[in-house]
């Protein structure tokens, strides 16, 4: 079978910003099949009408990785709730699981089962910086990790990538997908 990653951006982002190209010729170099789907709707409608869709238009299965970041990493915690087959690998990257400012967070749902979660989402990181200014941090981290498992890696990066932080290349990631 051929393996696969999909690569989710965050809220008011697209598929063709930040570090999202690169990791993607990075993978299809190793022979990866990669799909970076824009989204413009992410944490803008609320997950219970969102997920469906995003479910409906991609295939998951054991050889599937999945990355996300920021809206798009909240976004996986749902996703990979309702999988029906667990994925190969889950990396989160300024991922969160709470509201972690005073916008609306409708990515978010309001209970996760964290049991599902852990048993669908293959090898798990969640990568988050200790000065992420909008809260998608390292206690955001930590409590994903402690819901969870896995593995947490903090940084002192910001955002991993934003409007007004260039972040073009993901080494770290790179290394994290075999």
């Amino acid at each position: 079978m051929t393996r696969s990653a999909i690569i989710f951006h965050g809220t008011g982002g697209s598929p063709d910003v930040a570090w999202y190209p690169w990791l993607d010729g990075r993978l299809t170099a190793r022979g990866y099949r990669v799909e970076r789907p824009s989204f413009p709707r992410i944490n803008v409608d609320p997950i219970a009408e969102f997920l469906p869709g995003v479910l409906a238009v991609h295939d998951f299965d054991a050889d599937t990785v999945l990355v996300g970041h920021s809206g798009g990493a909240a976004l996986l915690l749902a996703l990979i709730e309702h999988l029906e087959t667990p994925v190969a690998q889950s990396i989160l990257v300024a991922g969160y699981a709470t509201r972690v400012n005073d916008s609306e967070e409708p990515v978010l749902q309001e209970f996760y089962d964290w049991d599902r979660i852990r048993a669908n989402a293959g090898d798990l990181y969640f990568i988050n910086s200790v000065t992420d200014p909008y809260g998608c941090d390292a206690s955001q981290g930590r409590l994903m990790f402690d819901h969870l498992g896995g593995t947490q890696i903090v940084r002192d990066e910001g955002h991993f990538g934003d409007y007004d932080q260039r972040y073009d290349t993901f080494e770290l990631v790179d290394r994290l997908i075999p």
